[in-house]
């Protein structure tokens, strides 16, 4: 099987674990990520994308170095602000694809996310974000690659490691190190299975 990794930094995946299958470095962001990906698979087919790194959780049932697979996930920012609403694309009768599905590959436990231009870090935009669409976690990537395998019918599966709680920005609390090395077991342990 032809699989592509896609990871945002080269610190967020053990490369010498994975040595069987095709590396992408796309850089941090759903636009970077986006011309990464699109160019990539232009040049090359691929039977599989995997979209990996680590993610901020807005909920309890998920804790710092757990590892997610990301089933459904949205550009959460694409719309516009009247007042205190904001209204989506649909609302505003604009033929704007920004919700992605997958199906479930694995047996982690399964997560909704959000893909995001700017992170969550304080107080009241984490709860108007819970309200308006009740995340499980957010990345800066994850819808991008979404669009582009769909756009390239291609398979893809996200998966994610916790390695903070979404609140007032405080990265004493963070544990990157045990999501990625979760991150990276997690990864191998799926690759081995196809």
């Amino acid at each position: 099987m032809n699989i592509l990794i896609v990871v945002a930094t080269s610190d967020e995946l053990l490369r010498e674990q994975f040595t069987d299958c095709e590396v992408l470095i796309s850089g941090v962001g759903m636009i970077y990520t986006t011309i990464s990906l699109t160019k990539e698979l232009i040049r090359n087919n691929y039977d599989l994308v995997i979209n990996v790194g680590i993610a901020g959780s807005f909920v309890e049932k998920f804790k710092i170095g757990d590892v997610v697979e990301v089933v459904a996930d949205c550009f959460s920012e694409i719309g516009t602000e009247v007042g205190d609403k904001f209204l989506t694309p649909t609302q505003l009768n604009l033929e704007i694809k920004n919700t992605f599905f997958t199906e479930r590959k694995t047996d982690l436990n399964k997560a909704i996310g959000i893909t995001v231009n700017t992170v969550h870090g304080k107080a009241s935009s984490i709860a108007k974000i819970r309200n308006r669409l009740n995340p499980d976690i957010e990345s800066m990537e994850g819808a991008a690659v979404m669009m582009v395998c769909e756009q390239f019918n291609t398979q893809t599966i996200q998966i994610r490691a916790i390695s903070n709680m979404l609140e007032e920005r405080n990265k004493e609390n963070w544990n990157i190190p045990m999501a990625v090395k979760n991150l990276n077991t997690e990864i191998r342990r799926f690759i081995d299975t196809l």
